[in-house]
């Protein structure tokens, strides 16, 4: 059973995810300042469905590594936190970037496309496979069940996040624009923090 300290933990360090701009929040946003609120809910709502196939398929993984050896898992689990100190330096030291416009659709496509940019983004199947392993502990019961359960955490979590970009995009939006490396550079804190601080807890 997940415990009540490592489940705080999780959701304080996916609090601290959702909260800065990423990928999938410029890509809503574009998609609400092109077309309105309508199809920034439906960008949302897609890249979140995409989510649940990632959660499936990091929750699969994992069970199986931890199965198979606890020195898998640990090499799994120590790549996990170099990817997420890459995340940051690659976000101290990437380039600017302004969402596009991206052509009116229906709404149906708009869903679908969202749907399909997140579970065809190799880097979003990658952060699962990082951030997660670093809360499964092999004693806690099953840890399918376990990813199964942060994954959906960090669903809901970055779907309300997801929401109320998609909602005000008419403005947030080119404010994000206009403020792209300051975002970044918050993105990388907080990125390099998420690497350092489940290094330390992962040696409990």
């Amino acid at each position: 059973m997940i415990s009540s300290t490592n489940f705080a933990f999780f959701v304080t360090a996916s609090l601290a995810l959702v909260l800065i701009p990423g990928p999938n929040h410029l890509y809503i946003t574009a998609r609400g300042i092109a077309q309105g609120r309508a199809a920034g809910l439906a960008s949302a709502l897609g890249v979140e469905t995409g989510t649940l196939v990632h959660i499936a398929a990091a929750a699969a993984g994992l069970s199986y590594v931890i199965k198979q050896s606890a020195t898998l898992f640990a090499i799994v689990k120590w790549a996990g936190v170099a990817y997420l100190v890459y995340l940051g330096i690659r976000a101290f030291t990437g380039k600017d970037a302004e969402p596009g416009r991206p052509e009116p659709q229906p709404l149906g496509k708009v869903f679908l496309e969202g749907v399909l940019v997140n579970v065809l983004n190799p880097k979003v199947a990658l952060f699962f496979l990082a951030f997660l392993p670093q809360f499964v502990r092999p004693d806690a019961g099953s840890p399918a069940l376990q990813v199964a359960v942060f994954g959906l955490t960090l669903l809901l979590l970055g779907l309300v996040s997801d929401l109320v970009y998609a909602v005000t995009a008419g403005t947030l939006g080119r404010r994000l624009g206009t403020r792209a490396r300051t975002l970044r550079h918050v993105s990388g804190v907080v990125y390099l923090g998420l690497g350092v601080a489940t290094a330390f807890a992962g040696r409990k």
